[in-house]
């Protein structure tokens, strides 16, 4: 069984490890992240004039119009009515249990862009919540006075800490899209005559690929921001306390 200093040793190793690693992503890694997606957000899968090939067809077959059918047929016996439902507004749809053309598949250029986005969102995540432990560990202990480095501190650890929350956020936004068109294609299922399902559908993949976009540049301006304000105080994030003495005469 470990000893308490055996497991304080542990902890103070693991502290130093991680402090080595985030100052390590600030001076090297954030700089080569922020070209590395100012490239991707040039290149052509994300370029705005592609956002007229992003709709991909659901596969839903439109149903054929229904003829109209005379009050009488050919023998001159009126036909009944049918009973309408108690309800005139109601709207019925038609049962789905299967579909003729198999599953409806997901935008492939949506989830293409997906599959290249998400692990720099995570990679941020991580980075984000590193760089939040290292400033935290160099907090010094609380005493009067001479607190103005541990304000610029504070000011680095609360910068880094919205970019882990916006980071979890942008994540979060991807399952959602996937929900939401899922309930669109339903509806479409359920309502294939109607067209404003088929546009929604479209409208929600060209709007996900806007925000896509818009995800790269907010990760780019992330790692960039951090990179400034954390370069730009690194003594005092490293040493918020001066240790000089001054004499007062």
């Amino acid at each position: 069984m470990s000893s308490t200093s055996d497991a304080q040793q542990k902890v103070t190793d693991f502290i130093d490890r991680n402090k080595a690693v985030a100052e390590k992503n600030v001076t090297e890694k954030f700089p080569l992240k922020v070209e590395e997606l100012d490239k991707f957000l040039a290149s052509d899968i994300l370029c705005i004039s592609r956002l007229t090939q992003i709709a991909s067809d659901t596969g839903i077959p439109k149903p054929a119009p229904i003829p109209a059918i005379d009050a009488a047929d050919v023998n001159g016996v009126v036909a009944k009515k049918r009973k309408l439902p108690d309800d005139v507004g109601e709207v019925t749809g038609t049962k789905v249990y299967a579909f003729a053309c198999g599953s409806v598949v997901c935008n492939p250029y949506i989830v293409e862009l997906i599959d290249k986005i998400k692990p720099k969102i995570m990679d941020l995540m991580d980075s984000a919540n590193s760089i939040k432990m290292w400033i935290q560990m160099n907090i010094p202990r609380i005493e009067d006075g001479n607190n103005f480095g541990v304000s610029i501190q504070e000011e680095a650890l609360a910068e880094a800490r919205q970019v882990e929350g916006d980071a979890a956020t942008y994540l979060d936004a991807l399952t959602r899209y996937f929900v939401h068109r899922a309930k669109l294609c339903a509806k479409l299922a359920k309502y294939p005559h109607l067209d404003d399902y088929r546009r929604a559908v479209q409208e929600l993949d060209e709007k996900e690929f806007i925000t896509l976009r818009l995800v790269c540049a907010e990760l780019r301006n992330h790692y960039a921001g951090l990179h400034d304000i954390i370069m730009k105080n690194l003594d005092k994030i490293k040493r918020p306390r001066t240790q000089n003495t001054h004499n007062m005469y």
